[in-house]
């Protein structure tokens, strides 16, 4: 499924802490600052900061830099920004809510080079 090291990578140590529903959005040719967005989700805000506690300390152990990191102190929706790749963890009903799966389907989907005047 990943097609570099980073994502497999990243990829590994979601599994590690056991999130669920991981997909997958190849998002380079319509984003500037990302390649990948993972979107996941865990059981519970403790399972969601595990998760995203595991990824950073994982990410500087292999000296991935890590961007930015948001929403670690409540838990119901965590964003790490590993640079080309954007982790998303989400409490089930908050990724529901936010529809956020749609917006990245909607996205990766769009066809390249139409243009309508």
């Amino acid at each position: 499924m990943a097609e570099n090291a980073k994502l497999e990578a990243i990829l590994n140590w979601l599994a590690e802490k056991k999130a669920d529903a991981v997909r997958v959005y190849d998002v380079g040719k319509q984003s500037t600052y990302t390649d990948y967005i993972v979107v996941c989700e865990g059981s519970a805000d403790l399972h969601n900061k595990a998760i995203a506690n595991h990824l950073l300390d994982m990410a500087k152990e292999h000296k991935f830099a890590v961007i930015g990191k948001a929403g670690l102190e409540f838990g119901q929706w965590i964003l790490v920004d590993i640079g080309d790749v954007i982790v998303h963890i989400f409490l089930p009903e908050k990724r529901e809510f936010y529809k956020i799966d749609n917006l990245f389907s909607e996205l990766t989907a769009q066809p390249q080079g139409d243009t309508e005047a």
